[in-house]
């Protein structure tokens, strides 16, 4: 009863702080609701004995990826006024989008793949079980190539993101390492007399 509580709290927390990631109208606020949502996702994986993954939610992506979402949010100055400038010309493709995922939602829900007699009771494993050690097991037996492709994806990302940020820039300084290696003591070095 108490962990059916808990489920439901979770739940509709996260719900509720997802429904606020899309309908706050200042960029910071939605941040914070996306950081409700991820604390009350990792707390349904800690109801469904996954503390790995709970853990991993909070550390990884509550802890690093939405303090980066901060600050660039704070670094971007976003002018409102620009932003809902010309809002209309996306509305038909916005909508037609919404109306699409509307029907897919609806499909979904009512086909009977969700109903209580075809989903299994999630059961609590013993305590010889370790998730980490399952998850690792499935991760990189059954998903190895998913998983690989995943990191290759990410690797281009970074890559990418870091050659589309590099300007070199003619007032700075760059380190020359050919000439720091064939340099002299004699045109470095120079005697003073006092």
């Amino acid at each position: 009863m108490l962990e059916s509580a808990f489920f439901w709290l979770f739940g509709g927390l996260a719900v509720a702080a997802s429904l606020g990631v899309i309908l706050s109208r200042n960029t910071m606020h939605s941040v914070m609701w996306l950081i409700l949502c991820f604390f009350n996702a990792a707390g349904l994986f800690f109801l469904l004995d996954a503390e790995f993954l709970g853990i991993i939610l909070i550390l990884i992506y509550v802890g690093a990826v939405m303090v980066l979402f901060m600050f660039v949010v704070m670094m971007l100055e976003v002018n409102e006024a620009v932003k809902r400038e010309g809002w209309l010309q996306y509305l038909p493709v916005g909508g037609m989008i919404a109306v699409i995922l509307f029907i897919e939602l609806v499909a979904a829900s009512t086909s009977g793949l969700f109903g209580s007699e075809q989903m299994a009771m999630a059961a609590h494993m013993g305590a010889d079980v370790n998730n980490t050690v399952e998850i690792g097991k499935e991760l990189y037996t059954r998903y190895l190539l998913g998983f690989e492709i995943a990191a290759i994806i990410l690797l281009v990302a970074l890559i990418g993101a870091i050659v589309l940020t590099l300007r070199e820039r003619k007032d700075a300084k760059y380190q020359n390492i050919s000439k720091q290696v064939h340099v002299r003591k004699e045109d470095r070095l120079r005697k003073v007399s006092m």
